[in-house]
């Protein structure tokens, strides 16, 4: 398999091929990343991980921004994520193409990514003044059924989707038509629904897109009956606008 090192960039949420992250990037650990990436020549992608949080804190213990920007800032790339950040992780995550990076007058960054493969991290250096990672790539299997089950899977999410809407008393518009493509359906769905970072994690390591297809025919299914019996729901929309995690 492929491997690489790559800047990392540990979020408290997952991110899915084909999926949009967009960033506010504020801490001086991930704008000296930003800086690197910005050395990249505009002709080739500028490529980062992203990984979930197992064991620690998205942002350190206080740096711009945040409610006591006088108190004393954690130090160090590795700040919040214990003496070994590998452990502090989960084992996959995704690799991000910053489309966008556009430097504010303050030095922070506003950042338009995308993700593009699945990655496991194998090492996590802290050494320098952000966190790099030699991670591998992981193929994306098609699995027995993916057609079948893609289909089951869109019909259920719309369902899911019709539900959500009812318990928020709004009225659902998509604005575009959803994939058809296997792959992609298990990713968007696994994106767009509400559910957990554990859960969603699951569905990002799930050995071919069949099985994480199969598993959010489940869930969808499961989520949608508990939503019949509910009154409301938490505001999330789940095809109007991209997710902001940081």
């Amino acid at each position: 398999m492929t491997t690489a090192r790559l800047p990392l960039f540990p979020l408290n949420s997952v991110l899915f091929p084909g999926l949009v992250l967009p960033l506010n990037v504020f801490e001086e650990r991930y704008r000296a990343m930003m800086r690197e990436l910005l050395k990249t020549d505009d002709s080739e992608p500028r490529l980062f991980a992203v990984v979930a949080i197992r064991d620690g804190r998205e942002v350190a213990a206080t740096g711009p921004g945040m409610p006591d920007p006088a108190a004393l800032l954690e130090p160090g790339p590795a700040a919040g994520f214990g003496d070994d950040p590998l452990r502090a992780f989960h084992p996959v995550g995704c690799v991000a193409d910053a489309a966008t990076v556009r430097e504010r007058a303050d030095g922070s960054f506003e950042v338009l990514a995308t993700g593009t493969t699945r990655v496991r991290l194998l090492s996590v250096d802290a050494s320098g003044p952000f966190l790099t990672a030699e991670v591998e790539e992981i193929p994306e299997e098609t699995g027995e059924d993916a057609g079948a089950l893609a289909e089951g899977v869109l019909r259920a999410f719309r369902s899911y989707q019709k539900r959500l809407a009812g318990a928020r008393e709004r009225t659902l518009t998509t604005g575009t038509d959803l994939p058809d493509d296997p792959s992609v359906v298990s990713y968007l769905v696994a994106a767009a629904a509400v559910l957990d970072v554990p859960v969603k994690q699951r569905l990002l390591e799930a050995p071919d897109t069949a099985a994480r297809l199969r598993e959010e025919l489940g869930l969808l299914r499961s989520e949608t009956a508990v939503i019949r019996h509910l009154p409301s729901l938490p505001a999330v929309n789940l095809t109007q606008e991209p997710t902001n995690p940081n």
